[in-house]
């Protein structure tokens, strides 16, 4: 299970722009990583954000939603976001 703690201090707008408060430091994110990132900050599993994501955006067959989701929560694990 992640530990999304850091997650819920974020400031995150509808545009994708998010705000870390501990740090100061802001980032840009896209429609798909913003419904990820508010997925994840609501404590759903990755695997409920890949099923999501799955439903909620016209994907092509081959596109491989949980090797991207995968890899975001790596970036995110790396920046200190998510343990």
């Amino acid at each position: 299970m992640l530990d999304v703690s850091r997650l819920r201090e974020l400031a995150v707008s509808d545009a994708g722009f998010v705000f870390d408060p501990v740090t100061g430091h802001t980032f840009n994110v896209n429609q798909t990583a913003l419904a990820v990132l508010r997925a994840l900050k609501e404590g759903h599993a990755p695997e409920a954000v890949v099923a999501s994501v799955r439903d909620g955006f016209e994907l092509e067959p081959e596109d491989d939603v949980q090797r991207d989701v995968d890899e975001f929560i790596a970036r995110l694990r790396d920046q200190g976001l998510v343990k």
